[in-house]
């Protein structure tokens, strides 16, 4: 039997490691030991091209959260008077029909009151779901206007929902509000697979205009801060907020996805480090130095030297992205 390739293995180490990294479930692929695979190979090709885009590149990370959500019509109208600024924005329903006033906006809302299950005044239940759509400043806000529509399009089909284009703040952004339940009577119920899969979305259709644009998850560019909810920014603004926020997360969920990324990186580096491709070798110390500037690492490194409770302990992470990480295995 002829022993597999160098390359072989590394692309076996990419798809085992890179699916935890940057796909939902952050789960580990198990693959077998290496052979000529096409699939394999244009699965390897797809996390290298995420890598480089996020490692290399630093390509901007597409921001899709649920900022909140109405429960009855009452809080729903408020939103979409909110977001339209009481219809002096131009606000863009499901079928692409775009108006522009307050009445058009009272007909709205009595068009999602009735177009369905009744949604009275006030309910118990979250009868829409208040989603933001954003990017880095200096984006076209256009070009994220269309990447939005056609995300809605295709992950909110047979839903009401508005969309508004916020270009007035630093950061390009589109409010989009969707009643929960479906025209067929599915009720939305979006999980955190759903928001990354909703992130990959819009970042696909971004870059299907050629704008730049990545849906990396937290955990593996080892980031820690917290966003701020739209409901804290309004009432700060407002001088209604009368504590900061926490700024950086933390907790035992916390630490547990960041080691798992980490131990993934530590398996990508250890194997492009025995690649015989100069260019392997390179992108394994650009990954190492990634690794050592995130947030996590700058936090342990600070932390490295206080008390920490058993199960929380972990390796230096200088360590982690050393030359002795075990080198390339697979699940057998």
């Amino acid at each position: 039997m002829v022993p597999p390739t160098s390359s072989s293995v590394i692309d076996g180490v990419l798809v085992q490691w890179g699916e935890r990294l940057f796909y939902p479930g952050n789960r580990i692929v198990k693959v077998e030991p290496p052979r000529l695979n096409t699939l394999w190979r244009r699965q390897a090709a797809v996390i290298r091209r995420r890598i480089e885009a996020t490692v290399t590149r630093r390509a901007p990370q597409v921001m899709v959260k649920v900022t909140g959500g109405g429960r009855g019509m009452g809080a729903i109208a408020a939103h979409f008077r909110y977001i339209s600024k009481n219809g002096q924005l131009a606000f863009e329903d499901e079928r692409g029909v775009v108006r522009q006033d307050k009445e058009a906006l009272h007909d709205l809302a009595e068009q999602w009151r009735l177009g369905g299950s009744l949604i009275e005044e006030t309910s118990p239940r979250r009868e829409a779901f208040n989603l933001m759509l954003s990017m880095p400043r200096g984006t076209d806000p256009q070009i994220v206007l269309m990447a939005a529509r056609e995300f809605a399009q295709i992950e909110l089909k047979d839903h009401f929902y508005v969309m508004v284009l916020h270009e007035h703040q630093e950061n390009p952004h589109v409010h989009l509000s969707v009643r929960a339940e479906s025209m067929g009577g599915r009720r939305l119920n979006p999980r955190k697979a759903d928001l990354h899969r909703w992130r990959e979305t819009f970042a696909e259709r971004l870059r299907g205009y050629g704008i730049e644009a990545e849906a990396t998850r937290q955990a593996t560019r080892g980031e820690a801060r917290r966003h701020e909810h739209l409901w804290q920014r309004k009432a700060r603004e407002d001088g209604r907020l009368r504590s900061t926020p926490e700024s950086m997360k933390s907790g035992d969920a916390y630490l547990r996805s960041r080691m798992g990324a980490l131990r993934a990186w530590a398996h990508i580096v250890a194997a492009l480090r025995t690649s015989d491709q100069a260019g392997d070798r390179e992108l394994a110390e650009r990954i190492a130095s990634f690794i050592r500037g995130s947030t996590f690492a700058k936090e342990h490194s600070r932390k490295r030297e206080r008390e920490v409770p058993a199960h929380s302990r972990v390796r230096d992470v200088e360590l982690v992205v050393s030359r002795d990480v075990p080198g390339p295995e697979f699940n057998r």
